[in-house]
């Protein structure tokens, strides 16, 4: 009887790490974002795609080596921390985001569909960006 008891303690203490882990790891996914990644031929990203991601609230996309990319809402969600490369992407359509850019010469950004000059903004750039 001890022996059962323990065995089904020891399932249900499993079931429970395997329900957290799962949760956890859902949490820690990037909320309302695409961040595409597209392979060498192009597959992922159709030519009028990034058109339309543009004239979202914010849009940025890596065009240098990588970039740290960190889109928070004001006193709420992190919506993005993370270094970014070559051809990725993201965007949001939230009513305030605060955005830091770790090598804004690495990036393009558009804000509410407007490109937004960063080239010659210093490592650690900080902007707010909020919809029109």
């Amino acid at each position: 009887m001890g022996q059962a008891l323990a065995i089904a303690g020891a399932i249900a203490l499993l079931v429970i790490l395997i329900v957290l882990g799962g949760y956890f790891f859902y949490r820690s996914l990037p909320g309302n974002s695409d961040v595409l990644v597209p392979s060498e031929s192009g597959s992922l990203a159709e030519p009028s795609q990034p058109a339309a991601e543009e004239q979202k609230v914010l849009h940025i996309r890596v065009v240098g080596e990588s970039s740290d990319v960190l889109v928070r809402v004001p006193g709420g969600e992190v919506l993005i921390d993370t270094t970014m490369t070559r051809g990725e992407y993201v965007s949001y359509d939230k009513p305030r985001m605060d955005v830091t850019l770790g090598t804004p010469s690495a990036v393009e950004v558009h804000v509410n569909g407007e490109p937004k000059d960063v080239s010659g903004e210093e490592p650690g750039y900080t902007f707010t960006a909020e919809a029109d």
